[in-house]
């Protein structure tokens, strides 16, 4: 069957690799539908050193896939059922996976796509504790795009930053793939949504998913367009995600009280914060990564619902691959890239 792996730095090859064998207890042979492509492999593909990665590695860290295949025990899970699958290997048997606090997990063997080898494969074991079922109306790019671009949001916005209605958000970086779940999500609850983007194209894309205000970075300091929003005032919470080149305007448009929740470093995993903004302005700084299971079915659940509906920049085949990584890396995209394995 074919795999798309990590050669080397940059360098990714379709190859031949042998198909899985018949799954063992409680596992399931996936077939792959779709892989949602993000930032996570992006870092992979341009050689960020990472603890116990070993290439060849097989890329993809958010996916669907179709039951091919149950093995014993599994009673959960049908043949032809489609599924969005968790990338993390988790143990299942800790306290924090007993209480389904997933991405908590205290022996965590490494997140597919990684560490271990990912999703673009066209088949796949997996443990079926790891795959959330889809319900009806969702399809495999929706599924596809759950683990990470929703997940992840649903985890951040809601467990974490305890986002309510009525509140003002700022949304760093709107046009990428969790920034466009994010803008609906929170505009869904009855927010205020400020978000930035890079280019003057992606203004009205924006506004069309329910922000309110869209700020171009490029030509405006985005802290002083908030600022003058919010009447001085500052936003509630602060979605991050971009790291250190928009770390110190974010903190400086949180209100007194406000909370900033991150999940990613994509410009830089080192900056400067002033402590005394920080301890007199009372703000509080989440740090969020990944997300429960759970959260994964809800925002699936939104999406049968109407409510919220994945952005696809472009769907792509293996070929289209380097092409697709190199655009992400430019930020070149709005919304999500999907490959489509079957």
């Amino acid at each position: 069957m074919r795999a798309l792996q990590l050669i080397e730095d940059r360098r990714l090859e379709l190859v031949d690799v042998a198909p899985p064998p018949p799954p063992g207890v409680g596992e399931v042979t996936v077939a792959i539908s779709a892989v949602a492509l993000n930032h996570i492999d992006v870092w992979g593909w341009r050689g960020m050193a990472f603890a116990k990665r070993k290439m060849p590695l097989t890329i993809g860290a958010e996916a669907s896939g179709t039951v091919q295949e149950i093995g014993p025990g599994v009673v959960n899970l049908l043949p032809g059922q489609l599924v969005s699958i968790y990338g993390a290997r988790t143990c299942g048997l800790c306290r924090a996976c007993r209480e389904k606090r997933d991405n908590l997990c205290e022996n965590v063997s490494g997140v597919h796509g990684f560490h271990l080898d990912g999703f673009a494969q066209e088949r796949v074991n997996l443990p079926a504790r790891l795959l959330v079922p889809t319900p009806p109306g969702v399809t495999a790019v929706g599924a596809a795009v759950s683990p990470v671009t929703f997940g992840t949001v649903e985890h951040m916005l809601f467990d974490n930053a305890k986002l309510e209605p009525g509140e003002t958000i700022l949304i760093q970086a709107g046009g990428s793939g969790i920034g466009t779940a994010a803008i609906q999500l929170a505009k869904k609850i009855g927010c205020t949504v400020i978000t930035t983007v890079g280019s003057n194209d992606k203004i009205e894309k924006a506004k069309a998913l329910g922000a309110d205000h869209v700020i171009n970075y490029r030509e405006d300091r985005f802290e002083g367009a908030v600022r003058k929003i919010t009447k001085k005032k500052g936003v509630d919470v602060v979605f991050e995600h971009v790291g250190a080149d928009t770390w110190a305007g974010s903190m400086l448009c949180l209100k007194r009280g406000g909370r900033l929740v991150t999940c990613g470093s994509t410009s830089g995993v080192s900056t400067q914060m002033n402590l005394m903004q920080l301890f007199q302005q009372q703000l509080r700084i989440i740090g969020s990564f990944g997300c429960r299971m759970e959260n994964m079915a809800d925002a699936m659940q939104k999406m049968a619902r109407g409510i919220v509906s994945p952005v696809i920049d472009t769907e792509v085949d293996f070929d289209g691959i380097g092409k697709a990584l190199e655009r992400m890396e430019t930020r070149d995209v709005f919304g999500k890239i999907v490959l489509r394995v079957s």
